[in-house]
């Protein structure tokens, strides 16, 4: 049975953004960011304690049986929101959705408590690329030993835990110091890629791989909305306060007529982009209809966060092509993130057949 869309923010939901953004606020500066870019350590883990385990984020979609929060798809999009404002260097989308969904499909307890109360971090072997329902690579098992190599691993290095697919169908857990973890040079240096090698690495089977690959890919995408909307309102709320200030001629930028058009122009495609995020948020949090609004949050967020990215890029004119300026850092995220589980065109594509649209 069909059930009611809601599209708004509940008060709770808003006090969650609240306390994440403060943290934020006071934690993840945009040059602390870029020094940490610079660095060998690009993931904040001081900041990823005090969200996982002061705030018990990490949980927020485990069961309170199960040492979690017992929260919903829509608290998390809430978070996302704020991460994606701030570029946040955390492992939040890898660890606390894509690992998590999958040790949710796959029932296992003590591991999902461990990753729930933000203490472990988790990464599924799955290439960032990966759309939900796509292909996916497996490691070779030989006489209870994996063997392989999988590459795109985002946020690998930070892992304490690894979800590898292997070629008998299943899932196995493998702790980090089991394997090697090479980083690769990636766009977004805020969540970087790795290749993961196993050279006869043992692992626990968790469950069948299928089921539980597909079902954290499509929470992944459907989530990554949200991420994308919190880029693409940053983006835009910096430009017009920057627009404001600037001047010209000795008036502000922004209040030339074609700056306003273009303004006006990505409000739109933000606020329409916020309605798909939420719409696939309720989505998955209720079960209902949630392929299609995954496959449309998808199919219209990428090429808004890199619209958003990219204008308030141009219209920070030359202080915007400054490594110092961090708009970099949220066009990074947005190009990143939109070949992330997939691209614009392989959601649209999908959305084709899930509505029994043909093509010409």
């Amino acid at each position: 049975m069909s059930t009611q869309l809601d599209l708004l923010y509940s008060e709770e939901e808003e006090a969650l953004r609240a306390a994440v953004r403060d943290v934020l606020t006071d934690h993840c500066a945009p040059a602390d960011v870029i020094a940490r870019t610079e660095s060998d350590a690009p993931h904040d883990l001081a900041l990823w304690k005090l969200l996982a385990d002061g705030m018990g984020l990490a949980g927020l979609l485990v069961p309170e049986a199960q040492g979690g929060q017992g929260a919903s798809h829509r608290e998390v999009a809430v978070v996302l929101e704020e991460l994606g404002r701030a570029v946040a260097p955390v492992p939040y989308l890898t660890s606390a959705v894509v690992a998590t969904e999958a040790l949710l499909a796959c029932g296992d307890e003590e591991l999902l408590e461990r990753l729930a109360s933000g203490r472990t971090i988790g990464a599924l072997a799955v290439g960032l690329h990966t759309a939900p329902g796509a292909a996916f690579q497996a490691v070779r098992l030989e006489n209870g030993a994996l063997h392989g190599e999988v590459t795109g691993i985002a946020d690998a290095v930070a892992a304490d835990v690894l979800l590898v697919p292997a070629d008998d169908g299943g899932l196995y857990a493998v702790t980090a110091d089991a394997v090697t973890v090479t980083p690769q040079v990636s766009l977004d240096l805020t969540r970087p890629l790795a290749t993961v090698r196993l050279a006869g690495a043992s692992g626990r089977r968790l469950g069948e791989a299928g089921p539980a690959v597909r079902r954290a890919l499509r929470a992944a995408a459907g989530l990554l909305a949200s991420e994308q909307l919190g880029v693409s309102e940053q983006a835009l709320t910096e430009t017009v306060r920057y627009l404001k200030e600037r001047k010209q001629f000795n008036r502000p930028v922004g209040g030339f007529q074609a700056l306003k058009h273009r303004l006006a122009q990505l409000w739109l495609e933000v606020v329409n982009l916020r309605a798909a995020a939420r719409a696939s948020a309720d989505a998955l949090a209720s079960g209902d209809d949630t392929d299609v609004s995954v496959a449309v949050a998808q199919a219209y967020a990428a090429p808004v966060a890199v619209h958003a990215a990219e204008e308030a890029l141009q219209l920070h004119a030359g202080i915007g092509m400054t490594w110092e300026h961090p708009i970099h850092l949220h066009l990074k995220r947005a190009k990143a993130d939109s070949i992330a589980y997939g691209t614009a065109g392989a959601h649209r594509e999908a959305l084709a057949g899930l509505v029994d649209l043909q093509g010409p």
